[in-house]
């Protein structure tokens, strides 16, 4: 027997051992009435409900943010138009859009815990503060409180499933649901707001309105003061925003002492670009890109 011949033995009946444990794999059936199988289908069934709840709040939170963005950019032209009223008007029927899709997460969150969920919405919820609170500073001149938000987020929903014998109205009176902002989400949109001020101080400029960036530059400050009460002892995302409200306070401060000292000397329609200018320059000196 040659040598080539004495290997092809072994090598068979290892195939042969694959052969029949495959088969015996195969009539081999899991039994699914076990307690151990039962007890994974719950858990499966769990988890894909709460992942398609997080889809979801992730698809609302992103119309959120647009339409609370398309807010922001419809409230800047106030600085432009002679009717301000109307603009702020326009603005507060786009909130109540964006409440009524907020009144949808609190539907999602019913029964739930918030902070389960929380990563999933909280970008819309800070957009939206960062809104509606640019819609009260522009009319009222003042911060809008955290009370003053949640009592809008206070939403009717009608009774499911019981009805009548007629099969005809729904029996028990419409649920009442709520959503609270968080503190966190609270701060973090008031800390984007200092943005939005400081462009609206330099378009005020360019307008010919004086009086503006004094009332902003005087609102930042307290603003500022509060958030460096917090410092580093607060949430990380608040600590790390309050660089950039540092900058919008030194650019709208920058802009009243050139209108203090030097706004004689600019003519009106000059002065927008002339602050522009600055802004990007004190950017440069911080190392902003």
């Amino acid at each position: 027997m040659s040598k080539r011949e004495g290997e092809a033995c072994p090598r068979r009946k290892r195939t042969d051992s694959v052969q029949k444990t495959d088969e015996h794999n195969s009539n081999t059936s899991v039994n699914l009435s076990t307690p151990v199988t039962a007890a994974f289908k719950v858990f499966q069934q769990e988890l894909d409900t709460k992942h398609d709840k997080y889809e979801r709040l992730v698809k609302l939170s992103r119309d959120i943010t647009i339409e609370s963005k398309r807010t922001i950019f419809l409230l800047h032209r106030v600085t432009s138009v002679p009717d301000v009223e109307e603009v702020l008007t326009e603005a507060e029927v786009k909130l109540d859009g964006v409440r009524q899709k907020i009144g949808l997460i609190s539907e999602e969150l019913r029964g739930e815990d918030l902070y389960q969920f929380h990563r999933a919405f909280t970008p819309g919820i800070q957009e939206y503060v960062e809104a509606v609170s640019f819609h009260h500073f522009i009319r009222q001149r003042t911060l809008i409180s955290l009370e003053e938000i949640n009592a809008k987020l206070v939403f009717m929903k009608d009774c499911d499933a019981e009805v009548t014998l007629d099969d005809q109205q729904p029996i028990g009176p419409p649920q009442v649901l709520t959503f609270q902002v968080t503190p966190t989400d609270y701060l973090l949109g008031v800390a984007d707001l200092t943005g939005e001020l400081m462009r609206m101080c330099i378009s005020s400029v360019g307008n010919g309105d004086i009086d503006t960036p004094f009332q902003v530059s005087m609102f930042l400050r307290q603003i500022h003061d509060g958030f460096s009460y917090i410092g580093n002892t607060g949430p990380y995302e608040v600590s790390k925003k309050l660089h950039t409200l540092r900058q919008s306070l030194a650019k709208v401060e920058d802009a009243c002492y050139t209108l203090k000292v030097r706004g004689s000397e600019i003519p009106k329609h000059m002065l927008a670009d002339v602050f522009s200018s600055r802004a990007a320059m004190i950017d440069q000196d911080e190392g902003v890109a």
